[in-house]
């Protein structure tokens, strides 16, 4: 896999790797490990919080 970068999201990447004292490779690993596991339990969670926080619009939309 190539992963193609702008300008702006290298010179990121390669300021956070540097900060961390790690490669940007490292990082950028990281971030996708995040990502691949957590986004169900993200969706999960912002699911539930549109269901408890608009429960009574949700509820008159369902009419």
């Amino acid at each position: 896999m190539n992963l193609r970068l702008t300008d702006d999201e290298a010179e990121a990447l390669r300021a956070r790797a540097e900060r961390d004292g790690t490669s940007m490779q490292d990082v950028a690993r990281a971030a996708i490990r995040e990502y691949v596991s957590d986004r169900p339990a993200r969706l999960r969670t912002a699911i539930s919080r549109v269901r408890d926080e608009d429960a009574e619009l949700l509820r008159r939309l369902a009419q």
